[in-house]
């Protein structure tokens, strides 16, 4: 009973809409559902939505290996504030952290007036949706990596500067590879917040058709104009991403546990054995 409850859960919740966002997105035909993709604005929404998630992505791999290397590595004031702070974007909501960009570097903001004297425009434009998708992902890479070097300790990275090794070459070498999946699984979630995130970019987009809008906020101009056809095409292909990304997390997962020996404790601490 356990069991089929669960799977009608989740056949309601999740598989039955996934189902008809399909369903009405190839009720016209496959002719339809191509000219809808190749239309103008909907390739510049995608063009725009890759070209966000291609920065973002980088862009908070590097901070979690840095913010885990500094959090498990050393001790330093201000430790646990950095660990706090790395969580604030799970508990701020989206909405706040777009107004937040817009009150810094809106035209009327903080930081507004000194950046339109030197011609940069931040808010309304291609840096504010950066800004605004940087800041709702950056805690996955470090979350994911914190428990992970925490768990594999600093026995090897020891031995190899005792052996001789610098400190570039630890990390690149000993550090590196043993969190290169744990690594992976936050950029592969990093990656699909990236491509699905609404609110934030929503503040800050201004909604330019062809220049501001990503692929969520083209789904949602769509829909308002009752082009649900269309609207659905653009949201299935966000789940085609989506499923995309689901596959390679489950990979990911399936080489975590291998390596972790298949230990539950080990998989909830998000970490490998470092032996």
């Amino acid at each position: 009973m356990l069991i089929a409850l669960a799977l009608l859960f989740v056949g309601v919740l999740l598989v039955l809409p996934l189902t008809v966002v399909f369903t009405e997105a190839l009720q016209k035909g496959v002719k339809v559902y191509a000219a809808a993709i190749t239309e103008r604005e909907a390739l510049s929404a995608v063009r725009l939505t890759l070209a966000v998630a291609a920065i973002a992505v980088p862009l908070n791999a590097l901070f979690g290996l840095a913010a885990a290397w500094a959090v498990t590595r050393f001790t330093f004031p201000g430790k646990n504030a950095l660990v706090t702070l790395i969580d604030l974007p799970f508990s701020v909501s989206p909405v706040i952290a777009g107004l937040m960009i817009v009150l810094l570097y809106g035209a009327h903001g903080m930081f507004g007036p000194w950046l339109a004297e030197r011609g940069l425009q931040i808010v309304f434009a291609f840096p504010g949706l950066v800004l605004a998708t940087v800041f709702v992902t950056f805690p996955f890479v470090a979350r994911e990596l914190i428990p992970t070097m925490q768990a594999l300790g600093t026995a090897q990275e020891e031995a190899a500067l005792t052996l001789g090794a610098g400190g570039l070459r630890t990390f690149s070498q000993v550090t590196l590879p043993n969190v290169r999946w744990a690594l992976l699984y936050g950029l592969v979630m990093t990656n699909a917040r990236a491509m699905g995130e609404f609110g934030a970019v929503s503040v800050v987009s201004g909604h330019i058709r062809g220049q501001t809008n990503t692929i969520p906020l083209h789904v949602e101009i769509l829909f308002n104009e009752y082009q649900f056809t269309a609207a659905f095409v653009m949201a299935s292909l966000l789940a085609l991403l989506a499923l995309v990304t689901l596959g390679v997390r489950q990979s990911v997962e399936r080489r975590l546990l291998r390596r972790a020996g298949g230990g539950p404790v080990s998989y909830l601490a998000g970490g490998e054995k470092g032996g």
